[in-house]
């Protein structure tokens, strides 16, 4: 991965599972390949979805990318 990404970084992270829409989050924990994200912001269609989540996400890190500051 060419950005090392870090816990409190805004990343934008890839649809995934019942997700219809990418959204952005905050990485809460890095695991080895992947990473818990709080979600910040999504699409209004994904709002059962996130809420079912716990506007939270496990992510793998080739799925996100950081947002630029």
């Amino acid at each position: 991965m060419e950005t090392k990404l870090k816990v409190g970084d805004k990343v934008t992270c890839d649809k995934f599972a019942s997700l219809t829409h990418d959204f952005v989050g905050t990485i809460e924990k890095i695991y080895e390949n992947s990473a818990v994200v709080e979600i910040v912001e999504h699409h209004k269609d994904d709002n059962i979805v996130v809420s079912d989540f716990h506007d939270r996400a496990v992510v793998a890190l080739d799925h996100m990318k950081k947002v630029s500051a």
